[in-house]
């Protein structure tokens, strides 16, 4: 950025729940905390740091557990012990008895493919995971007729990249068989198992307009309710952000933690996020939450940006206007004025 300068397998539960509906024990979606909360050591809204500690460390806490099935439908699984991602899906494998590379991603209090509930790098204490597991595979030659394909990625964290939104009307909402939640494997004979999002989305916009390409992907299994109840549309869902009820949050980096959500941390991951779609194509809560904590705790968009290359965000090759768009949302969410157009808009 030139003008800144340098810059044994866990026990399964006796009696399984009926398939394909949401069980008892999960908190209903209203309910749902998967809130977006601060790293240790980061700057809060009144400029305390949030007290939070290693999740492994809390000896004053119980082992954390959670509940999971497979969403296609399957018994009650019992999982425990993990601090990140990768280790979640391994501990659903061991339970399941099957490869983790067999896990596409999780959802949240339902069974459904909903991007809105989609687990990223939070998980609400009293939530309920899904696990959605490898489908059949698809392949369809698309002629990339615009600039735009209309497709907005996501990776799991494991190595898979998938489809979060289709843009209606786009190039990639009139191609048949491809849908939300459809895992990216392969462009032409490119395979894109271990990209990530930023990568994928990359390789999709140095596609020439009018070539057509071939791409295959992997959706979800799905049972014969799987389609039953509301549609997420391909829309961004809202969130219960901010509701007070402790999370635990995952980092690919160092132990995970528990942590109660800050509305003001929350508004601002959101509006980041919608930056990198527009920006990159891709949504990745934990990538805002990064840049907002480096953010945070700076006071002028130079040392932002400084602070932003010399950290591992370099290699997205930000510009220098990007940047400044993130610091306005960064610095419109420490004044609290990112929370009054929030709610300005949603009064009309």
């Amino acid at each position: 950025m030139p003008l800144f300068g340098k810059k044994k397998r866990e026990q399964l539960v006796e009696q399984p729940q009926a398939t394909n509906q949401e069980p008892p024990s999960a908190p209903p979606p209203g309910e749902m905390s998967n809130a977006v909360s601060q790293a240790n050591g980061s700057a809060t809204k009144g400029g305390q740091k949030p007290n939070v500690q290693p999740a492994a460390q809390q000896n004053n806490r119980p082992k954390l557990v959670f509940h999971c099935q497979q969403a296609h439908g399957s018994p009650t699984g019992i999982i425990t012990g993990f601090t990140n991602v990768k280790e979640l899906y391994q501990k659903i494998a061991e339970c399941y008895d099957m490869p983790a590379s067999e896990i596409l991603f999780c959802t949240l209090n339902t069974h459904k493919v909903d991007m809105a509930r989609l687990l990223g790098g939070q998980i609400g204490l009293e939530d309920f995971i899904f696990a959605h597991v490898k489908g059949q595979p698809k392949e369809v030659d698309i002629t990339k007729s615009e600039e735009a394909l209309g497709l907005t990625i996501t990776d799991n964290g494991a190595g898979y990249a998938f489809i979060k939104r289709i843009k209606e009307g786009s190039v990639m909402d009139k191609v048949p068989l491809i849908d939300v939640g459809d895992h990216i494997e392969k462009i032409n004979e490119t395979s894109l198992v271990g990209s990530r999002h930023y990568e994928v989305a990359k390789m999709l916009k140095e596609i020439p307009v009018g070539t057509t390409f071939t791409m295959r992907v992997v959706g979800p299994m799905k049972s014969g309710f799987s389609n039953i109840g509301p549609s997420s549309g391909g829309k961004k869902g809202g969130s219960n952000y901010g509701s007070g009820k402790e999370t635990l949050r995952l980092r690919s980096k160092g132990p995970a933690t528990v942590e109660v959500p800050d509305e003001v941390v929350s508004v601002a991951t959101d509006k980041i996020n919608s930056l990198l779609e527009s920006f990159m194509g891709i949504n990745d809560t934990e990538l805002s939450q990064t840049i907002w904590e480096i953010g945070s705790q700076k006071d002028n968009p130079h040392d932002f940006a400084l602070a932003m290359d010399n950290s591992d965000l370099g290699m997205f090759g930000f510009t220098d206007d990007f940047v400044f768009d993130l610091w306005g949302a960064i610095s419109d969410a420490k004044s609290g004025r990112l929370k009054e157009v929030a709610e300005f808009s949603e009064q009309f």
